[in-house]
């Protein structure tokens, strides 16, 4: 009918501003408003709070970023029967109702806690993931050092899939490892990620620091992009060929990406397709990673903001209608929106009538579609215990899956007869049963040091790394047998294995390091690439001679030597800072450049006290009372040049590919456009792919007026009044920044008297550049045709 046939208010007070996340789990209602977890029980079921009658309380509290979009977002229910939530990285400090106290900070916000360890004995970095008790206890971490991710979907199997945004081009849609880190900011929560970013890297590669031992795999890093809700579908309306579906509501293009996981190795390949668009052209406009002005355009105004599966068995999506995405601004002064119903051509909606009363009721839910629905069942069967077995049992049998996952969930919580059914479980010839049954009984504690053995030597790869993940809080003395057993299994290629293999040595890396190279190490020249990459994510003190020793060597390929070089600047001892030197030092070492960056970079923070600066003095590597700063400054607009045309105006030009491609070299000291160029500014072969003509022409045309996020410009003076501009890459003794045509510079801390926004884009106007309008309209035709 295109409204609703009903609209109620179930509250409404003053502390509701601006809240992430609302859930209905039975007959609570969770709402994610910062710096509360508030939870309303409806205790007579009128769908209103009444306050003296239905229940109100503060589940949790601590969340920081009240009006920011980077705070507290939505909670959705597991197959275990807890709870799972995320924050933004505005980051937290909050206490759950076990008494545990977690700190989040990052350099974003928080700073002062930023690094601290909390009380489960873990360091955990800005936005995260977590689960816990519907009660609010047991918090359990389950992923870390997000942008800003809004909302987690959690399958039957137990795999948890989420999205995460940032303005450049590194949105990500990703599996969750158990404990991973995500990589947005450095791992003691002290940079980010552009002060790291290494010579070379592309900005996905240094965002989520993929090239760094410790960070777990990104998934699919789609570009620019404002990601927000996930959901995941395993039976309904739409037929079983779309059980599976895992959803990816994305604001920013206009479009619900849609993706069918495929197990790989111990992780998921993710491939993904439009599901659900207003904008096949796909030519975006009012998002962040476009600079924000809108086009006016219909088909950009669908801002996908939820999706889900209802009771019925269809996929429901929520928009707003808006030109604007991101920023925390909005145009659509009506405040309009829409809920759009996915469902095979004829389908006509019911929710099921459920009677919650009795056990047949209670099954029911749980076969339901919906998460939520699925929730109340699995309560009240859970709260029958022993009697609950032989109906839930039944579901082993069912022929989708995700139903008989539920099942094992919920029998392990059933007392020694469900668990003697899911131990049965193990035996299994399905790797996916096999995973769900030791999931389900790790997560009541049954036999886990047993059961780690025996999984650690499963067939599949993702049970293996399930066994690692298990050590992670175990001492070395319980856990080393599992984790050599992981070792060996190794192919040499499955990243997610490796940081699994990673996570469950944390703490233990040394003594890890010293079993595992005794069984599959040896001479540094001789390394296998399996443990060569097994070194890499320990990089113990004991392998950095090793690691310089492979960097060195003329026989391996550029991309291992780099491999090495990088294990060796993760190593925090003085032997590692030495053999840096070393290298940086030696004349026919083709990545000396990079060893003295690492050396840059180290010395105000692994190796600060390590002496770095003297060391380096002493071989006349660096020494700040000698270093040559050279002036870069922006160069005045020309005088009297004509006022370039708006981007609408150049539109009417007809552009000259061909010419184009000769006028673009004028790009190239800043831009690389295919394998030519510097890396200074984006890269403009991404940029012609992805923009409309119309935003290619402004960004020219009109650069200080649109500035990709990340490329902001500073201008620095030195106390003897010298003038730096560029970006600055690193804020700490020696400011780095990078200038025009990717020079990079050092700047001693004391020698910096002033830095300050620069103000407008370190791109040149077109005037600078002898670029005509008609050449700038050539240019834009040649990069939309690459």
């Amino acid at each position: 009918s295109g409204s609703a046939d009903k609209v109620s208010v179930f509250v409404q007070e003053p502390a509701l501003a601006s809240p992430l996340g609302v859930a209905v789990l039975d007959d609570r209602l969770i709402v994610s408003q910062p710096p509360d977890l508030l939870a309303y029980t409806d205790k007579n079921g009128d769908g209103r709070y009444e306050e003296g009658v239905d229940g109100r309380e503060v589940l949790l509290t601590g969340f920081n970023g009240r009006q920011h979009d980077h705070s507290l977002h939505s909670v959705t229910a597991g197959p275990n029967g807890q709870w799972y939530f995320n924050q933004g990285n505005t980051g937290a400090q909050f206490t759950d109702r076990s008494g545990k106290t977690f700190y989040m900070g990052s350099p974003y916000q928080l700073q002062e806690i930023a690094g601290r360890r909390s009380d489960d004995g873990h360091v955990w970095i800005g936005g995260f993931l977590a689960r816990m008790n519907p009660d609010g206890s047991n918090v359990t971490v389950l992923g870390h050092n997000f942008r800003n991710s809004y909302e987690q979907a959690v399958t039957s199997f137990g795999d948890v899939f989420q999205s995460d945004n940032d303005d450049p081009p590194a949105c990500r849609v990703s599996r969750v490892l158990e404990g991973g880190n995500a990589g947005f900011a450095s791992a003691d929560g002290q940079r980010s990620w552009g002060a790291d970013k290494r010579p070379g890297q592309d900005t996905p590669t240094a965002e989520w620091r993929q090239e760094d031992p410790g960070t777990m795999p990104a998934g699919d890093v789609y570009g620019g992009g404002s990601p927000t809700g996930v959901a995941y579908y395993e039976n309904g309306a739409l037929g079983e060929e779309w059980n599976g579906l895992l959803l990816a509501c994305e604001a920013g293009k206009n479009v619900v990406f849609g993706y069918r996981p495929v197990p790989d190795g111990a992780g998921y390949k993710l491939e993904r397709f439009d599901f659900m668009t207003s904008n096949k052209e796909k030519e975006w406009a009012g998002s962040d990673f476009l600079g924000g002005k809108p086009s006016g355009e219909l088909k950009t105004m669908f801002r996908p903001s939820d999706v889900t599966v209802g009771p019925d068995g269809a996929i429901y999506v929520a928009d707003w209608f808006d030109g604007r995405v991101g920023g925390h601004g909005t145009l659509d002064e009506g405040i309009s929106g829409t809920i759009y119903r996915v469902a095979p051509k004829g389908f006509k909606p019911a929710v099921p009538e459920i009677d919650l009363g009795e056990i047949g009721g209670w099954i029911e839910a749980l076969r339901s579609p919906s998460t939520n629905v699925r929730y109340g069942g699995f309560v009240r069967l859970k709260k029958k215990g022993v009697g609950a077995v032989s109906y839930v049992a039944a579901l082993l049998t069912d022929p989708n899956p995700h139903i008989a996952a539920r099942a094992i969930w919920l029998l392990a919580q059933l007392g020694e007869e469900g668990i003697a059914k899911v131990t049965s479980l193990l035996d299994s010839d399905n790797a996916m049963t096999r995973l769900v049954a030791y999931r389900s009984l790790r997560f009541i504690g049954h036999d886990p040091s047993a059961m780690a053995k025996r999984m650690a030597v499963d067939p599949s790869a993702m049970i293996r790394a399930e066994a690692a993940l298990m050590m992670r809080d175990l001492p070395y003395e319980q856990s080393f047998e599992v984790l050599l057993a992981v070792a060996k299994g190794f192919d040499g290629r499955d990243r997610s294995y490796l940081e699994a293999f990673g996570l469950g040595s944390e703490g233990k890396e040394a003594e890890v390091y010293a079993a595992v190279s005794k069984e599959l190490g040896g001479p540094a020249d001789g390394w296998s690439e399996a443990f060569s990459w097994l070194a890499w994510r320990l990089h113990p003190a004991a392998a950095a001679e090793d690691f310089k020793t492979r960097a060195g060597l003329a026989s391996l390929s550029d991309e291992e030597r780099k491999r090495m070089l990088t294990a060796l600047a993760f190593v925090k001892s003085p032997e590692a800072v030495g053999h840096m030197i070393e290298l940086a030092n030696a004349k026919e070492f083709p990545m000396k450049d990079l060893a003295q960056w690492w050396l840059m970079n180290r010395k105000g923070n692994l190796w600060k006290s390590y002496g770095v600066d003297e060391a380096m003095k002493a071989r006349g590597l660096y020494d700040p009372d000698k270093v040559t700063i050279t002036a870069v400054e922006m160069p005045p607009p020309v005088a009297g040049a004509a006022a370039m045309p708006e981007a609408a105006e150049l539109l009417k030009l007809t552009g000259d590919k061909t010419k184009g491609q000769a006028a673009v070299a004028v790009c190239y000291t800043c831009h690389k456009v295919g394998d030519a160029g510097l890396d200074f500014g984006p890269d403009l072969t991404t940029f012609g792919r992805q923009q409309p003509l119309e935003v290619i022409l402004g960004a020219i045309a009109h650069p200080s007026s649109d500035i990709s996020h990340g490329y902001e410009g500073s201008r620095i003076v030195t106390t003897d009044g010298t003038v730096v501009t560029g970006m600055v890459l690193s804020n700490g003794d020696p400011l780095i920044v990078k200038c025009m045509g990717g020079v990079m510079q050092t700047i001693p801390k004391g020698r910096v008297k002033t830095v300050e926004p620069l103000g407008r884009s370190l791109m040149y106007d077109p005037a600078n550049l002898g670029l005509t309008p008609q050449a700038i309209a050539d240019i834009a035709a040649y990069l939309r045709s690459l």
